[in-house]
């Protein structure tokens, strides 16, 4: 028996119980999709992460005081005063330094409409020097205005602009009506972390809005004092800007304000994408080894299918092998069979997964990218699954014994 001759009687038997055969090829089909879901999703995610990381803030070195070194998601600890701002301008390579501080704040109105917020963002024009404006421009410091990203724009009834009034209800009841100057895509003057989020942001100067400060260990003085600082490099001097500021951190006032078993971090935009790329890797390892489950249900439904398939070709079995069909032929046939079955359903998977990732990404409102790779792995998944599942009914079917074959009723 030829190989095509195989390949005929399998997919032969396969018609003949279509629904049976499409149930089992069900099961690889969701196992594979879930796969290939999982995947497209983390590689869509990593691609937007690290891409916004390394594109919109290359040069930037972020400075914070965290209890580890997986700090960059919250606020840190308010430690770096205005000494220390001009300590970090001095150095060799640095741009600017941009300070942000936490202003806390319980309702932003605009046009009669009050939304609940719990902060705003306090921080210098230049902060905005590289931002990318919608509408407007940069507040000025010791003015009564604001910038809005978009997406704060639009939490009121009525959108706001540039030029309209928003009115800041302050903790403690205090209200501050500033002027809406400047609209901006994304989040200006965030850590990398922060600016991936759709939350809406309202930035103020911190000058004369943001009033936390602390005694100058220096020189004994009230300042300002921040939670997070970014020190704009030079591009080419970002690696060396990192490293003088981390030998600048002993000598410096957020030294001494630091709380015990925090320390002072400095990352820069390729520390920080590396970190997440890990993250997403591992999450997407994860939960790419829930989906396996599916596969493993999936194999379990192929070698069930083949041990009845076995059972009810008792007879046939026998006359095959009356006629001359040697043990390997037969246990080609239905090894054949459940390879068929295992790729039929990863063919279908791998479409149903894309479109699944696609789902996904949409939910998450971050651009589709696919992992090429992962489909050539799906296939071939499929089909090891269907020859490791058909192993034993195929063995089985060849150790039948003819004589007791052609009696079997």
């Amino acid at each position: 028996m030829d190989y095509g001759e195989t390949l005929r009687l399998s997919a032969r038997a396969i018609r003949a119980h279509k629904l049976r055969s499409g149930l089992t090829a069900l099961g690889i089909l969701i196992g594979i999709a879930a796969v290939i879901t999982f995947v497209t999703f983390g590689a869509s995610l990593q691609a937007s992460v690290v891409g916004q990381i390394s594109d919109t803030s290359a040069n930037n070195v972020y400075l914070v005081a965290a209890e580890d070194d997986d700090g960059f998601g919250g606020a840190g600890q308010p430690v770096f005063t205005e000494t220390d701002l001009e300590t970090f301008e001095r150095l060799a390579g640095v741009q600017r330094v941009v300070p942000r501080g936490v202003l806390s704040v319980t309702a932003i109105s605009h046009a009669n409409d009050t939304v609940a917020r719990t902060r705003a963002t306090a921080t210098t024009p230049a902060a905005f020097e590289s931002a990318s404006f919608a509408a407007g421009e940069s507040f000025e410091m010791r003015a009564d205005e604001a910038v809005l990203n978009r997406r704060a724009a639009r939490t009121f009834e009525t959108n706001a602009t540039v030029g309209d009034t928003v009115t800041l209800t302050l903790a403690g009841g205090r209200t501050r009506n500033l002027t809406v100057v400047g609209l901006i895509n994304g989040s200006a003057g965030q850590l990398p972390f922060e600016a991936f989020g759709s939350e809406p942001r309202v930035f103020v100067p911190t000058d004369p809005l943001y009033d936390t400060v602390v005694e100058s260990p220096t020189i004994g003085e009230n300042q300002r004092v921040y939670p997070q600082v970014t020190v704009v490099a030079d591009p080419a001097e970002t690696e060396t800007v990192r490293d003088r500021v981390e030998r600048t951190f002993p000598g410096t006032d957020a030294a001494e304000l630091a709380p015990d078993g925090s320390r002072l971090l400095a990352r820069t935009s390729g520390d920080l994408a590396e970190e997440v790329e890990e993250i997403v890797a591992r999450l997407t390892r994860f939960v790419t080894g829930i989906a396996v489950i599916a596969l493993v249900v999936g194999a379990v439904g192929i070698a069930n299918i083949m041990l009845v398939s076995v059972t009810e070709r008792t007879r046939e079995i026998g006359i095959m092998k009356a006629i001359g069909a040697r043990n390997r032929e037969v246990m080609g046939l239905f090894l054949t069979e459940a390879v068929l079955l295992g790729l039929v359903g990863a063919a279908l998977g791998v479409p149903v997964g894309v479109l699944g990732g696609w789902a996904a990404t949409a939910y998450a409102e971050i651009p589709l990218t696919l992992a090429p790779r992962w489909f050539v792995v799906a296939v071939v998944v499929g089909i090891a699954v269907g020859a490791v599942a058909g192993l034993y009914p195929a063995w089985r079917a060849a150790r039948v014994d003819p004589i007791e074959a052609l009696r079997y009723e």
